[in-house]
């Protein structure tokens, strides 16, 4: 990739590596799925990210197999939180400085709660958006989990 996204800094930073997978960006069709066909992944170790407002903890963040859909009620249990609604797509950019279809867990505005689906510790790799659309990192999901200090859960309906 021509240009480094934030989240490939911050990780490099870190000393975490990455490989960058590129893809065509569809915008009629911006779905983890149609991202996994065109680069001939496993729709399971591809994680798509969610960000939701919590009723008490406020902005959480949330990631899942591209196969999967997240479990709202599962999702607020694991934040301790009673009730958790998805973030409106017009608020996204401002509260984390990502687009819709280029949203990665890594290099947000602030550093929020973070939540991946127990899934991935399954994995010897997993992706996540590179935080632009047309681009997805491959890592180690154990190091993603331990640079975000994210809690591993059962987040899937």
């Amino acid at each position: 990739m021509k240009n480094k996204t934030n989240a490939m800094r911050l990780l490099e930073s870190a000393q975490i590596e990455y490989r960058a997978l590129e893809y065509e960006v569809d915008e009629n069709d911006l779905s983890g799925m149609h991202i996994a066909h065109q680069l001939s992944m496993d729709p399971d170790m591809m994680f798509k990210t969610i960000v939701a407002r919590g009723e008490k903890q406020g902005i959480l963040v949330f990631c899942i197999p591209v196969s999967c859909e997240i479990d709202l009620k599962k999702a607020a249990q694991a934040a301790g939180d009673k009730r958790v609604e998805l973030l409106p797509v017009k608020e996204l950019l401002g509260i984390t400085g990502y687009i819709r279809g280029g949203c990665s867990p890594v290099g947000m505005k602030k550093k929020f709660p973070t939540f991946i689906d127990e899934t991935c510790l399954i994995c010897d790799q997993i992706t996540v958006s590179a935080g632009v659309r047309g681009c997805q990192l491959l890592l180690d999901p154990e190091k993603l989990v331990a640079f975000l200090e994210a809690k591993t859960c059962d987040l899937t309906a």
